[in-house]
């Protein structure tokens, strides 16, 4: 038999005698590994479920003509006459102009039906013999076609989820133009081959839809089908010649593959992120397997000097534990790609039923196996290089004699080149803080990398003092087991810090959020006590738009003084994307502002007047008259009347109602809010029940206090952290299996140690409170380090967001506390089973053990 079978031999023995470190490295790859696997597979999934989707959309549609820009208010009437009298010129068979506007629609409970994120649209009804397709308009038995404006029919999926049926009765909203909440009755339900969760599509005739869906009767896009014997791209050819650059003619297999596109652009997207997390797990995980190699290797010296005298070369040994490592990351890649199936699947769920995604089957892919596979293989070899290389590098006669090298050789290199990156990144941190955008944030992420780099080096010289300081601390109260752990905790500095640098990771991006969080926070509160003097704000629950009757209903109230909404206005400036407000009423009597450069702080009609950011930025000038162009080609020129200090809420800004109105179609127009004030003597709380009852039928209108308007974009930043903190808990279960798998595997290094201090008559509770001290002191250790560093990188990320109006740097003072709490009791967590396993070690047994 050859050596080298002999060598594999020897390597897979050892993996099957130690299952219990088998097991404990194995976790560590397996929870990197299935986030990477899980992210691929979700991602999959939902694209398919889309691609099913969109495979049925513009069924029977050969050709859609649609505006050149994406954002115009349609298709201009006189395209439809000229399509209609150049039919046969053409070569087109039908005709049929859809409209559509954003909707919302009671259940039978009167409440809002929620979509979860799903799109909710009003459309035309297509009646069976003009439809494109036979599928576009199947109405269930017992239903008929909508006629006049107390009719719809709805689709499928969303009467059921909103409790109706044919006959019953219902509020429909439409969220733009000055359409008033209507009572209609759902006439017929209609089954859509791309219905999906969540997705609500409210059909009413199509001289209606033409009155509440477009403006000035202009179609969102006109879909036809050709004549016999005219080709789909033939007909798109001669369409697109007909009518030129200002519409985009596509053939239906277009529009559906650019549906596909924009949905997986958004998944990528997200799958980036998913993939982000993933790869922090990962570098986290990788410092636990090197970790656990390395101490298998000190525990091992015995045994590989044996392989050494019997004439195993050192390139065999070497290849030896690379063989182990490469037979973890295989079995603990199998074991990653089956737990992220089940996350996959978890995600699929809980998306599903919150967001209006689709659900399909997991699509459990070959590029999702072979990444999963890859990864693990290739991270666990990564990792154990290092310790493999000095497992073959040890002379034979010094591993007889067993002596204890590891961790003992000096820090002092590996120390000053810490410092000297310390340094470095703290300096390129300070030229990130000195700017605003994104390019300073990066700067600042270079920095941070850096920081990383260099507390991955200077921690091994840091945690002696710091360990030892703790421990003299925290031991105190336990006398001589206090000192014990104390010492086992700073005998490896090198384990110590590895061991730590886990949680470190885990916290530094805790901190970095919390951070980030706490301080958008604070910047939308001062921004609104600051600049917001309005009693009462209304806004829709989803953040949505307002009908501009919404204001008009609110102006009715009893107790009102002043109802001020805020309209978004988008247009071009000299070929550039431009967006500010253009608000109704008295602007400055809900909110303060401080005109710098202009004789009155009213707006012209026909005028605007800018933020001093924007002045600046732009180069816009007081006198200087701008031209504004729409989206559907009209012109309209806005002298800049004069220029404001710079405000939050008035931010870029503020254009006269006649320029509005000229810029923006009747049919189109929305309110983003609506700021009220009370009559001088009404009570607040009395104008709030008052709104309530004014606007109640517009369903998803919301009347809120300023404190509950801070509250309320409060609790959106709320749930984006959760699920960032989510994801961020994968870093610290894998941190928290680290220190389980240190201490574990110090224990058995320790087990002749523990032994002779049983033999002389230490308890076995004694030697469990060892370890739980010893495991404390270094999650302390690491969860010091990440706040520290988290916080310092999160205070110098958010002042390079100062642009975006995040102005104050806020500390999570209750988050950073409530981390270093949890990181003792995490201690604690981490530390039950190793200290059972010690504290279970045969004094006897342990001495004699060779």
């Amino acid at each position: 038999m050859s050596s080298a079978s002999t060598m594999r031999r020897v390597s897979l023995r050892n993996l099957a005698a130690h299952k219990v470190r088998l097991v404990l490295t194995v976790l560590s790859v397996v929870l990197g590994t299935s986030f990477v696997a899980g992210s691929i597979i979700f991602t999959g999934t939902i694209s398919t479920a889309f691609d099913n989707i969109f495979d049925k959309v513009a069924l029977g549609v050969d050709t859609r003509l649609s505006p050149a820009e994406s954002r115009a208010s349609g298709v201009d009437t006189a395209v439809l006459d000229r399509l209609e009298a150049e039919k046969s010129q053409l070569g087109i068979a039908k005709i049929v102009p859809r409209y559509s506007a954003t909707v919302t629609i009671a259940k039978a409970d009167g409440t809002a039906l929620q979509t979860g994120g799903a799109p909710s649209v009003g459309t035309a009804f297509t009646p069976p013999a003009e439809a494109l397709s036979t599928t576009e308009s199947m109405l269930e038995p017992g239903g008929r076609a909508p006629v006049g404006t107390g009719e719809i029919a709805l689709n499928a999926s969303a009467a059921k989820e909103a409790g109706l049926s044919v006959g019953s009765t219902t509020t429909l909203v439409v969220s733009r133009g000055a359409a008033t909440p209507m009572k209609v009755t759902v006439v017929g339900i209609v089954d859509l081959p791309q219905d999906t969760g969540g997705y609500v599509n409210v059909q009413v005739e199509e001289s209606v839809a033409r009155q509440l869906f477009s403006a000035d009767d202009r179609p969102a896009f006109i879909e036809m089908a050709a004549v016999p014997g005219v080709s789909a791209q033939t007909l798109t050819d001669r369409v697109q010649a007909a009518f030129g650059d200002d519409y985009k003619a596509q053939t239906g297999a277009q529009v559906r593959q650019e549906e596909k596109d924009r949905v997986n652009q958004f998944l990528d997207v997200f799958n980036y992120i998913l993939l982000a997390f993933a790869a922090i797990g990962l570098i986290v995980g990788t410092f636990i397997i090197y970790n656990t190699f390395a101490m298998i290797i000190a525990q091992r010296v015995k045994e590989l000097a044996l392989l050494r005298a019997i004439g195993a070369g050192r390139g065999q040994i070497t290849r030896s534990v690379l063989l182990e490592a490469f037979v973890v990351g295989l079995f603990g890649g199998l074991v990653g790609l089956g737990v992220g199936v089940g996350l996959a699947a978890i995600l699929k769920a809980v998306t599903t039923s919150t967001s209006g995604l689709p659900s399909a089957p997991l699509e459990l892919t070959p590029s999702a196996v072979i990444a999963c596979m890859a990864v693990g293989i290739v991270v666990t070899m990564i990792s154990a290089y290092a310790p493999a290389r000095r497992a073959g590098q040890v002379s034979p006669v010094e591993a007889m004699r067993e002596s204890a090298t590891d961790g003992a050789s000096s820090l002092r290199r590996r120390t000053l080149a810490g410092a000297i990156l310390g340094v470095v990144g703290v300096a390129v941190i300070g030229i990130g803080t000195s700017g605003q955008g994104a390019k300073y944030a990066s700067t600042v992420g270079g920095g941070a990398l850096l920081m990383i780099i260099a507390v991955v080096l200077f921690a091994p010289a840091l945690s002696r003092p710091l360990v030892g300081a703790l421990g003299r601390v925290l031991g105190a109260p336990f006398g001589k087991i206090g000192r014990l752990a104390r010492t086992n905790a700073v005998r490896n500095p090198r384990r110590t810090a590895a061991t730590a640098f886990a949680l470190t990771l885990g916290l530094m991006l805790v901190a970095v959020v919390g951070t980030f969080g706490s301080s958008l926070k604070g910047s939308i509160d001062t921004a609104i006590n600051k600049n917001l003097s309005a009693d009462l704000v209304l806004a829709t629950s989803d953040q949505g738009a307002l009908p501009t009757s919404v204001v008009t209903a609110a102006g009715k109230a009893q107790g009102v003084g002043t109802a001020v909404s805020f309209r978004i206005v988008a247009a071009k400036v000299d070929g550039q994307a431009v967006s500010g407000i253009s608000p109704t009423g008295d602007l400055g009597a809900v909110t303060p502002y401080e005109m710098l450069d202009g004789a009155s702080k009213s707006i012209p009609s026909d005028g605007m007047i800018i933020s001093e950011k924007t002045s600046e930025s732009k180069g816009w000038k007081r006198g200087q008259v701008l031209t504004f162009t729409g989206y559907d080609g009209a012109t309209v020129p806005v002298t800049v009347s004069g220029i404001y200090k710079d405000s939050q809420i008035l931010d870029p800004w503020q254009m006269g109602e006649g320029a509005y109105e000229k810029l923006v179609p009747a049919g189109y127009r929305s309110d983003l809010l609506v700021l009220v004030k009370a009559a001088p003597g009404e009570s607040v709380d009395a104008l709030r029940t008052e709104l309530t009852a004014a606007t109640k039928d517009f369903l998803t209108v919301q009347v809120e206090d300023r404190a509950q308007f801070v509250g309320q974009a409060s609790s959106q930043i709320d749930q984006m952290l959760a699920v960032l903190y989510g994801m961020l808990g994968l870093a610290l279960v894998i941190a928290v299996l680290g220190i389980i798998n240190t201490l574990a595997l110090s224990v058995i290094e320790r087990k002749r140690e523990i032994g002779m201090l049983r033999a002389i008559g230490m308890a076995r509770a004694q030697v469990r409170r060892t370890i739980y001290v010893e495991s404390v002191l270094i999650a302390i250790f690491g969860a010091v380090l990440g706040v520290i560093l988290g916080s310092g990188i999160g205070i110098a990320l958010v002042r390079t967001f100062r642009d975006l109006g995040i102005t104050t740097a806020v500390l999570p003072y209750g988050l950073i506390g409530i981390t270093l709490v949890a990181a003792a009791f995490v201690g604690v967590l981490a530390a039950l089973w190793p200290a059972v396993r010690a504290a279970r070690t045969n004094p006897l047994e342990a001495i004699t053990d060779a």
